[in-house]
């Protein structure tokens, strides 16, 4: 678990978008880049992941998840290594963050999560938390960790700090520990849960899938708008770079809290239910952005923001097994993935174009609001779960 978390804080999903908005001001300053361009890389990274990301399901099933991790590490590195020797020109910066999700593709979260899912079954919501915890970690620590290097080394040196965790933090840990394969004996309850479940034709053909499908996608388009713009909100607002990487590193804390406290809860009560609850607290935390909030009043909104983002990437996971079983679960996974992918890259160049157009991000932040509502009213469709065949964990509710 300490090294799939670790993986996660330093994958190709996580690391380019939570550093991303510490890079927005220096690099578009010295280059003349838009907003918008400049956040348009996120577009090029993960849309690269809607295509990649099945075909890591694909192969996780075959060559295991060790071997897909350690090479998605090592080609990330590359790809950051990369990203400091850009020269002005929009088309590098474009090719370096499709690298990023090219050459990083396995360290995406299907890969940690299918280990995790493959070992614990009783109290798998609780171990996809503290696993998934890492994206939190990673917001609390990179804005800072980023912002400073700018600061004091410049943006290229940034890149090139960023560059080493990949393969200097995560990789030994992964090399050493990530060893999913060896931990299922064969019989066990763990063993069994593994081979159940529906195929992946059979999961497509349910509403659920994509219930589930346009839940992840809105409320991500809504997530991704928000957060990496939050830090050149605050900026615009007179606010300093570190103090408002400060907002962030709050939304991380309470990113780790939404992860553990909802892990928890799905493992006793309705998934669904508590996705729902946990979804509208950014609700709340949208409309407090909109004007000209304080600090503290924008620390309390990435708060809200942060337990709803801890709570949807695990409960995306905690449902894929749920509802469709491990037998298809990297390729089922993987396409849901792919929607958040999808929704994470377009998100940040259509906030930061509302905000070159309006001078205003409030627009965005209204319909960041419109989406976190209809994300967590359709989790209430979602249903029983279905019968123990499925899935060998909580019995029916």
């Amino acid at each position: 678990m300490l090294a799939a978390s670790t993986g996660v804080i330093c994958s190709s999903i996580v690391l380019p978008f939570y550093s991303l908005g510490a890079l927005v001001v220096p690099i578009t300053e010295e280059f003349g880049w838009s907003r918008a361009e400049f956040q348009l890389a996120l577009l090029f990274s993960t849309g690269t992941g809607v295509i990649t990301a099945p075909l890591v399901g694909i192969v996780i099933d075959r060559l295991g998840a060790r071997v897909v991790a350690l090479s998605g590490l090592v080609g990330l590195s590359c790809a950051l290594v990369l990203a400091a020797f850009q020269n002005g020109q929009l088309w590098v910066l474009y090719f370096v963050y499709t690298a990023m999700a090219f050459l990083g593709a396995g360290t995406i979260p299907v890969t940690w999560t299918r280990a995790i899912t493959s070992i614990f079954v009783a109290q798998r919501g609780l171990a996809l938390g503290i696993m998934l915890s890492g994206t939190g970690i990673c917001a609390i620590t990179i804005p800072q960790l980023t912002v400073w290097l700018t600061s004091e080394y410049g943006w290229r040196t940034a890149y090139l700090g960023l560059a080493a965790l990949p393969i200097l933090l995560a990789g030994p840990l992964v090399y050493f520990f990530f060893k999913p394969t060896t931990n299922v004996e064969e019989g066990s309850e763990a063993a069994i849960a593994s081979e159940q479940g529906m195929t992946f034709s059979e999961a497509i053909r349910s509403y659920r899938f994509w219930v589930l499908l346009m839940s992840i996608f809105l409320v991500y388009i809504a997530m991704s708008g928000m957060v990496p713009n939050l830090i050149p909100a605050l900026q615009d607002q007179g606010i300093p770079a570190q103090k408002a990487a400060t907002a962030i590193s709050i939304f991380g804390i309470a990113v780790i809290a939404g992860r553990l406290v909802v892990g928890y809860l799905v493992d006793k009560l309705w998934a669904p239910g508590v996705a729902a609850v946990a979804i509208s607290l950014p609700v709340i935390g949208s409309l407090m952005l909109v004007g000209a909030p304080g600090f503290f009043i924008a620390c309390v909104a990435a708060a809200f923001l942060g337990f709803a983002a801890g709570a949807e990437l695990d409960l995306m996971a905690f449902l894929a097994a749920k509802y469709f079983g491990l037998l298809h679960y990297a390729k089922i996974y993987a396409v849901l993935y792919a929607a958040l992918a999808l929704a994470s890259g377009v998100a940040p160049m259509i906030f930061a174009t509302i905000f070159d157009v309006t001078g205003s991000y409030n627009i965005g932040f209204l319909f960041g609001a419109g989406f976190f509502a209809a994300g967590a009213l359709m989790m209430l469709t979602l249903g029983k779960y279905p019968a123990p065949a499925y899935d060998a964990g909580t019995s029916d509710l």
